[in-house]
């Protein structure tokens, strides 16, 4: 039981990390790395470096507690009890302790975490503080000049309207802003401003040889350019659109005709150009009040997918001029890029496996080839 503990911890410490928590990330691991410790000495005979590695252990979790007060009071009981139990792990490296005194302090730790995963499992799902955490014991006094330091980029929430509308505002007036997709998280440029698309690779470090793609809120936007497409190409994008799948078609004026402008040679290859259609409302509102986005994933060049508003914000608000925030993103990989410029001569070719298996695109493929 002591060691499905010691992994519960491990993966609490995970997922913080995940959430750019840190300090919860590094304090659940090192309790991990206790727990699972102190069931190892109930499985095995306690030894002098057992002994040692719990006095350290108490030193380490010291640091824990003073951290700890100034998150809030949840964390902080959390650290006091893990201090309490580390004692009881000395104490049975020595073999002198107590078992009441054992199973009091496991209760009083396991309510601990009971109380503080269910609380934090509430405040997240419902984006507000339903269960108390506490508030943090001390907090680190900031010069006034901390205080009238302007936030890093505007960062509206997604499901306000106002929010939409400033970031809506903010792209037509040529900025570059982070927004939330139906994959991961995407920097978003107007393609009627060409500057603010050329902003997007100096915000990403992005090579200029890599193109950049486009999207739209609707098919019926693509057929109104009225581009030359076979009805094969038809047939699949019908099926694929909207969702995580981007089709690589051939690139012509017709693109002037939805909406490019003067965006039309920073979008895209000098002959192809990559369309999705996303499966997200709140972006197909967006592109509606701004026309077609040159869209990019929001990470500097190279590095892991943003998934959740708060690592565009930490990445790169910095660079940017707005965040529509939107929580957690729907997948943790970019779309499935599929080249589709010679579908009716040699078929379709996968560019990119992403959320989309490169099976199923394949399978859609061959249905709507054979009806």
């Amino acid at each position: 039981l002591v060691l499905i503990g010691g992994f519960v911890q491990l993966l609490a410490g995970f997922l913080a990390f995940r959430k750019y928590d840190h300090l919860g990330g590094a304090a659940f691991l090192t309790f991990s790395a206790l727990w699972s410790s102190y069931g190892a000495t109930r499985i095995i005979s306690a030894s002098e470096g057992f002994t040692a590695g719990s006095v350290a252990s108490l030193v380490l979790n010291t640091f824990l507690i003073i951290l700890a007060s100034s998150f809030n009071v949840v964390l902080l009981f959390m650290t006091l009890a893990m201090e309490l139990l580390i004692i009881c792990f000395l104490l049975f490296t020595v073999e002198n302790l107590p078992w009441p005194f054992e199973i009091v302090m496991l209760s009083i730790f396991s309510i601990i975490c009971f109380y503080g995963a269910t609380a934090s499992l509430a405040n997240h799902m419902f984006g507000k503080d339903l269960i108390m955490m506490g508030p943090p014991l001390f907090m680190a006094e900031s010069s006034k000049e901390d205080h009238d330091d302007p936030p890093l980029c505007i960062c509206p929430k997604s499901h306000c309207t106002s929010g939409l509308r400033t970031i809506a505002d903010l792209l037509n007036t040529g900025a570059v802003c982070g927004v939330p997709t139906d994959t991961v998280y995407a920097l978003a440029a107007s393609c009627k401003h060409p500057q603010a698309i050329e902003k997007v690779y100096r915000i990403k470090d992005r090579p200029q040889e890599k193109p950049i793609c486009i999207f739209i809120s609707n098919l019926d936007q693509l057929r109104a350019a009225a581009p030359p497409i076979s009805p094969l190409l038809w047939d699949f994008m019908e099926n694929v659109y909207p969702g995580g799948i981007g089709c690589i078609i051939k690139k012509g004026e017709w693109l002037k005709k939805l909406g490019v402008g003067a965006g039309y040679s920073r979008v895209g290859t000098q002959d192809s150009i990559m369309i999705r259609v996303p499966d997200l409302t709140v972006l197909v509102h967006l592109i509606d009040m701004t026309g077609p986005l040159a869209i990019t994933s929001a990470n500097p060049s190279g590095e892991v997918d943003s998934t959740h508003h708060d690592m565009v914000i930490s990445r790169l608000g910095h660079k940017l001029e707005g965040v529509l925030c939107d929580g957690e993103s729907d997948e943790v990989v970019a779309s499935t890029v599929v080249n589709c410029t010679k579908i009716d001569e040699s078929g379709i070719t996968i560019v990119r496996e992403g959320c989309i298996p490169a099976g199923k695109v394949m399978q859609i493929f061959e249905r709507v080839k054979n009806r």
